[in-house]
Formats: C-alpha cells, structure tokens, sequence
C-alpha cells in the first residue's frame, strides 16, 4: 500500500500573515461541548484582539455557550467569511483549537479589557457593565489554515503571535 502524503503543509511566512489577519475578523464560530448532553453545539460570537494580542470575546451567562464553556473549556473557533462571489469553500478561513479561561470580574485587568473592547466594539457600551457578562480568553494550543484551493496550512500558537 502507498504511502499517503500529507496535502497539509507547515505554515509559510504569507500563512501566517492571513491566519493572523483572519484573526482581526469581529466575529467567528464558536464550537463547544454541551455539558448535560455531551453532545457538540456552535454559537456566532464576537471576537477581538486583547491587549496582549491574544483572542478573547464577551459573553453572557444566558447564552448556552457560556455553561458550556465553564464546564469543558476545550472549544474550537472558525474564523473567515466567505466572498461575494464564487464558491464559499475557496475563501479563506482559519480553524483554531483552543482552551477558553473566563476573567473573573474583580480581576484587576477587567478595566483595561473593558476599555480595550470598547475601543474595538463600541457598541458594547450598551451592556459591557451587566454583571452576567463576562471576558473569556482562547488560549490556542493548534490552528490549520484553508487558504484556498490546495494551500492547507498547519500553524502552532507562535505562528499566530
């Protein structure tokens, strides 16, 4: 039997530069486990950069991902968009392995984080105060880029930074 050969590659120079330019995006998927079920679930969520150029999002303790994340905080993101035209799987887009961890809210970084959110999603303003909203970081341990037709990229964490 043939060897098959890996069509993933290690991640060059202008992979890195769109994986970390995918994630700049305000938005992505969100991939959890649910912990009554066990079962997968996928939430839309906002996204940003923290000050420390890591991602992170502010979520509610209403929506289901939250009890889902506190219980297993192993999760996925997806991030990219697909173009006007063409065919949605030819667009780029970057799926990240990561390990969320919330901020506390008496956390002594909660006011830049809130500061710094608020620089990136003003709008936020309107809740970024209600005590069932928290700051979660993704700590990513892998990450592979689909930057189109055969250009498939493995990228590790320092690759993103």
């Amino acid at each position: 039997m043939e060897k098959r050969i890996d069509p993933i590659t290690p991640a060059d120079d202008d992979a890195k530069a769109l994986a970390r330019h995918l994630m700049r995006l305000k938005h992505g998927a969100l991939a959890w486990t649910d912990p009554q079920t066990g079962t997968p679930g996928i939430s839309r969520i906002a996204l940003g950069l923290g000050p420390d150029q890591g991602l992170m999002t502010f979520v509610s303790s209403l929506a289901a991902h939250t009890p889902a994340l506190m219980a297993t905080p192993d999760c996925a993101l997806m991030l990219g968009d697909p173009g006007e035209k063409g065919d949605p799987l030819t667009h780029p887009r970057l799926m990240l392995r990561a390990r969320a961890s919330f901020v506390l809210p008496d956390a002594p970084d909660r006011p830049a984080l809130s500061a710094h959110w608020l620089a990136h999603h003003p709008k936020a303003k309107l809740y970024i105060d209600f005590a069932d909203f928290a700051f979660v970081r993704f700590t990513v341990t892998e990450a592979l880029l689909n930057a189109g037709f055969a250009r498939a990229f493995r990228l590790l964490p320092a690759d993103l930074g």
